[in-house]
C-alpha cells in the first residue's frame, strides 16, 4: 500500500474522523455499554503495577483508567482531544494520574520499545491505513513485551451495523481500509507477521440488554455515538434516505435480537508479544507524519 498519511487528502480524513468521534456523546455510550472491555483487556494482557502501558486510540478512557487501577504507569493517546479532556477528568475523580496525549495512530510520538505493553480497544480499527497503525504499535512495544488488542468482528452486531450505515456514507478514500477488518484474525495476524510471537485470537460476545426495542437502539446511537451521528448528517437533505436508514437500522437490532431483547455483539480479542528481534521486512510505517489539528465539525465518516 501507498503510505498517504502525509498527504492532503489524508489530513482531512484524519480532521473529519477527529470531528466526527467529538460528536454526540461516546464516553456516556462506552460506560453505558463497554465498561467490561476495559477490564478484559487488562487482564488478558497480565497488567499490573510497575509496567508502562500505551493505550492507543483510547477515547475517553475505558481501558486506559483500568490499567492504572490496576497500577501500571499509563499513557493515553487519542486522535480526539475532547475525549481525552472528559477522560482525564473522569481519571482525576478517580484519583489516578495517567498521562492523556492527543496522537495520531499511525504517527506515535513515542520512542522505539519505549512501552512494556501497547493496547487498544475499539480504537486503532478506525485508523484508515491497517499496515501503518500495525507498524506503530508493534515499534512501541518493547522486544517480549505484551499487544492486547480489542475489536469489533465483520460479522458480528457492530461490524454489520457499519455494513448498514455504508451504502448511506462516502465512499472511502483511496487506500484506506474498513475499521471492522481488525476483528477479523486471518487480517490481523497478516498485519503484525512476523514482529510477533504467542499470538492469540479468541472471539467473545458482549451481552446487552439495555434497549427495550429495535428503535430504542437506534435512537440512542443516533444521539450519541459519532459515526451513525455524521451517517446521518451526510443524508440529511434526503429524507427519503433519512427514513430507509432508520428502517435498515431497527431491521439490524431485530436480525440480531436473542428473543428476549438481548443483543450480542462480536468482538476479537487478540494478544501477542512482540518479537525479540527486529524481523528483516516491515509494513509501510507513517512516522514522521502529523495530521493536522484544525477540523470541522459535521464532516461525515469515511469507510
Amino acid at each position: 500500500m501507498t503510505d498517504a498519511t502525509g498527504t492532503d487528502a489524508d489530513k482531512a480524513l484524519k480532521a473529519r474522523h477527529r470531528a466526527m468521534w467529538a460528536l454526540g456523546d461516546y464516553p456516556m455510550l462506552a460506560s453505558d455499554l463497554l465498561p467490561g472491555l476495559g477490564t478484559a483487556i487488562v487482564e488478558a494482557c497480565g497488567i499490573g503495577p510497575g509496567q508502562r502501558v500505551l493505550d492507543i486510540a483510547a477515547g475517553s478512557g475505558n481501558a486506559a483508567i483500568a490499567a492504572a487501577q490496576a497500577g501500571a504507569s499509563v499513557v493515553a493517546s487519542d486522535l480526539t482531544p475532547e475525549l481525552l479532556e472528559i477522560g482525564g477528568r473522569h481519571a482525576e475523580e478517580l484519583g489516578l494520574q495517567l498521562d492523556w496525549q492527543q496522537a495520531d495512530a499511525e504517527a506515535l510520538p513515542f520512542a522505539d520499545g519505549e512501552f512494556d505493553t501497547v493496547i487498544s480497544t475499539l480504537g486503532i480499527m478506525f485508523a484508515p491505513h491497517h499496515e501503518a497503525s500495525a507498524s506503530e504499535l508493534t515499534r512501541v512495544c518493547r522486544p517480549g513485551g505484551m499487544i492486547g488488542l480489542i475489536n469489533w468482528t465483520p460479522e458480528g452486531f457492530i461490524g454489520q451495523m457499519f455494513a448498514t450505515m455504508k451504502p448511506y456514507s462516502p465512499s472511502p478514500p483511496p487506500g484506506s481500509t474498513p475499521p471492522p477488518r481488525w476483528g477479523d484474525e486471518a487480517h490481523v495476524r497478516a498485519l503484525l507477521g512476523d514482529r510477533v510471537t504467542e499470538f492469540t485470537a479468541k472471539r467473545k460476545a458482549l451481552p446487552v440488554t439495555m434497549f427495550d426495542s429495535a428503535e430504542a437502539f437506534r435512537d440512542y446511537f443516533k444521539l450519541r455515538y459519532g459515526p451513525t451521528i455524521a451517517t446521518y448528517r451526510n443524508i440529511a437533505d434526503d429524507p427519503e434516505r433519512v427514513a430507509a436508514l432508520d428502517q435498515d437500522l431497527v431491521e439490524l437490532a431485530r436480525r440480531f435480537d436473542r428473543g428476549s431483547g438481548e443483543l450480542e455483539w462480536e468482538y476479537l480479542l487478540v494478544t501477542a508479544r512482540r518479537a525479540a528481534r527486529t524481523p528483516r521486512s516491515r509494513a509501510p510505517s507513517a512516522a514522521g507524519h502529523r495530521a493536522d489539528t484544525g477540523a470541522p465539525r459535521t464532516a461525515p465518516p469515511a469507510w
